[in-house]
Formats: C-alpha cells, sequence, structure tokens
C-alpha cells in the first residue's frame, strides 16, 4: 500500500508569470494534482495485483486505497466525488419506491370504488323497500311516479358502477401482476433500506466468477441483533427499530464498493470485495465498535446495542450457498466464544 500523497501543484512555462486575465484558485489547482496523481496510483495498483483497468475494477480500487490516505486528501476527493455523483442502483431503487406507491394508490382507488358500489347496492335495497311501503299506504299518483323514477335513475347508476367497478377490478389486477413481475426482479429492500437477497446472492455469484478469473481476495461478513440483547428486550417494535438502527450503521461504515443487503430475518450481510481475511476482520472490528458507541433509547433507559458476526473468504470452490453457510457458522461461533464479538468461518 502507498504511502500518503503529498499536495503538488503543476506549472507550465508559459503560465509562470503572473497573468491578471487567468488566475486560477490554489486549492482547486492542489486538489486536480493531488486526483491525477492518486489516479495514476489507483491504476499502478491494478497492475501490480494483474487486475483489468476496468470502471469497476478501478472503482474499488479508488474506494479502498483511499482509506489509507490523510484526511484532507480524502475529503478533497469526496467532495468533487459528490458533485458528480450519479448511482444507477439507486435510480432503480427510486423507481421501484414509487411503482409501489402508485400501485397503492390504485389499490385505495380500487377500495373506494367497492365502497360505492355497495352504497348504492344498499340504496338499491332501501328504495325497494320503501315502494313496497307505499303500495299498502294511501298513495297518490304523483308519489308513485316519482319513486318510479327515481328507482329507475338509481338502477340505472347501480349498473354502470357494476361495470366500471369491474373494469377498475381488471385494471387492478394487471398492475398486479406487473408489480409481482417487478417485485421478482427487485434489488431493494424496503423495510430496512439496503438490498435484498437475491441481489446479494447475485452479486457474490459474481464475485466469485471474477475470483475465478483473476484470482483475487474478496470476503463476506453476516451481521445480526445480539439474541441475548433481543431477549432482554421483548419488544417485537422496538427490536425492528433496533435492527434498522443497524443497517443504517451499516450503510455508514461501508464504502461504495460494498454491497450491504438484507439476508432475511433481521440478518445482514455486507460483501467486501478486494479485500482479504484479515482486512474483513478489522472492518468487523470497526463496525462492532461503531454499533456499540451507538445510543438507543428504550424507553426512560439507554441500550447499548450489540452484535455478533460471522466473517468468512469467498472463493470460487465454493458454491454461494456453501460461504452464506460458512458465514453464518461464524455467527454461531461469535456466540460460543466468551466475549467475541465477530469469528472467522474457513472452509476446508
Amino acid at each position: 500500500m502507498a504511502g500518503i500523497i503529498q499536495k503538488k501543484t503543476k506549472k507550465s512555462p508559459e503560465n509562470s508569470s503572473t497573468d491578471s486575465s487567468a488566475v486560477t484558485s490554489p486549492d482547486i489547482d492542489n486538489a486536480s494534482s493531488d486526483i491525477e496523481v492518486y489516479a495514476k496510483e489507483v491504476l499502478n495498483a491494478l497492475i501490480a495485483d494483474n487486475l483489468p483497468p476496468t470502471p469497476n475494477n478501478f472503482a474499488l480500487y479508488f474506494d479502498r486505497l483511499l482509506e489509507n490516505k490523510s484526511e484532507s486528501l480524502r475529503k478533497q476527493i469526496h467532495a468533487i466525488l459528490e458533485l458528480e455523483e450519479n448511482n444507477d442502483d439507486e435510480n432503480t431503487i427510486i423507481l421501484e419506491q414509487n411503482l409501489k406507491q402508485g400501485f397503492g394508490s390504485i389499490k385505495n382507488i380500487l377500495s373506494v370504488t367497492a365502497n360505492l358500489y355497495k352504497n348504492i347496492s344498499l340504496m338499491t335495497k332501501i328504495l325497494g323497500k320503501r315502494k313496497k311501503e307505499l303500495d299498502t299506504a294511501p298513495k297518490t299518483k304523483e308519489a308513485l311516479s316519482v319513486i318510479n323514477d327515481l328507482e329507475g335513475d338509481v338502477l340505472k347508476l347501480h349498473s354502470i358502477l357494476k361495470t366500471q367497478s369491474s373494469q377498475m377490478k381488471s385494471i387492478y389486477d394487471d398492475t398486479a401482476k406487473i408489480v409481482k413481475s417487478v417485485e421478482n426482479e427487485t434489488i431493494f429492500d424496503n423495510k430496512f433500506g439496503v438490498y435484498n437477497k437475491r441481489y446479494l446472492l447475485t452479486k457474490i455469484e459474481q464475485e466469485i466468477g471474477l475470483i475465478k478469473e483473476f484470482n483475487h481476495k474478496s470476503s463476506l461478513i453476516m451481521i445480526e441483533l445480539s439474541r441475548e440483547l433481543k431477549k432482554s428486550v421483548k419488544s417485537d417494535k422496538a427490536i425492528l427499530l433496533m435492527t434498522r438502527t443497524i443497517a443504517r450503521l451499516l450503510l455508514k461504515t461501508s464504502r461504495r464498493s460494498d454491497i450491504v443487503a438484507h439476508y432475511g430475518n433481521g440478518v445482514f450481510a455486507m460483501l467486501l470485495k478486494h479485500t482479504d481475511i484479515e482486512s474483513a476482520k478489522k472492518a468487523s472490528e470497526r463496525l462492532c465498535d461503531l454499533v456499540s458507541n451507538s445510543n438507543f433509547f428504550l424507553a426512560d433507559r439507554e441500550v447499548q446495542l450489540k452484535i455478533a458476526i460471522g466473517v468468512t473468504d469467498i472463493d470460487s470452490k465454493h458454491s454461494v450457498e456453501e460461504i452464506i453457510v460458512s458465514a453464518m457458522d461464524g455467527i454461531e461461533k461469535a456466540y460460543e466464544e466468551k466475549d467475541a464479538d465477530y469469528a472467522v468461518s474457513l472452509r476446508s
């Protein structure tokens, strides 16, 4: 790993003299120069590790090497990255959320229409009842005429509404099929605001293929809220809030190249690309510290959050399922070891 990059300002012969018509901010020049030097370092690291300098690999190494740079350089680069941030996955997530909200609106419209149809049906029955009462009571020709006309109008409205209600149900059913199809391809877990299990398994499969091709190191960690903590709380709502807090902390501590996903039943996963076991252990330590130092208030008392983490490596010799099981075994080992928040599980 290379050392800290020293700031260096570029100078050219033709710009060596003072020119009042072209004054450039020294900070901008320094930031631009630092990034150029850093970009070369990233490229050299890719070549040294025998990896092709593809956009994805470059972005991954760009994030990973940046962790060991000075705070000032990290701030400079992050400020520039924010200006050009364009995450296709985030756009997809927003699209999924909007689609589900739209489906919810259609469902509400159908519910209102169904209630209106029921009310009209009820009015029709009431009119029929009142008409029978008039047949046995003193009446005038004009009153009967009004009742008959009103009954005819209500029956017409009933018929129209019945047809439209049927059409609405057909539209609802078609929309439900579309939403179901989208959900089968979704990548986002609405409950916790991270990627879902399907997306995680796809990414692990892809990473196995990349490791087989380029022989680099990657790791997987699985995380869950401490079982002892959940037993002591005994409130499903509080446990859900704690689990959501864990999800937010995972996102906070992750790199842009990491995949944070909800595997299921409150168990989360982080796919750490180009990260060996030792680095994954350090990442687990940082995460445990971050979680334990986070405040969570339950009613009038403060609760210290605690998690259990299983760490495993990803290789091309084992399937996605075997890798997942290995990481889950790591969680069990963490519970078995006294005062351990995480444990490593390696396959033979």
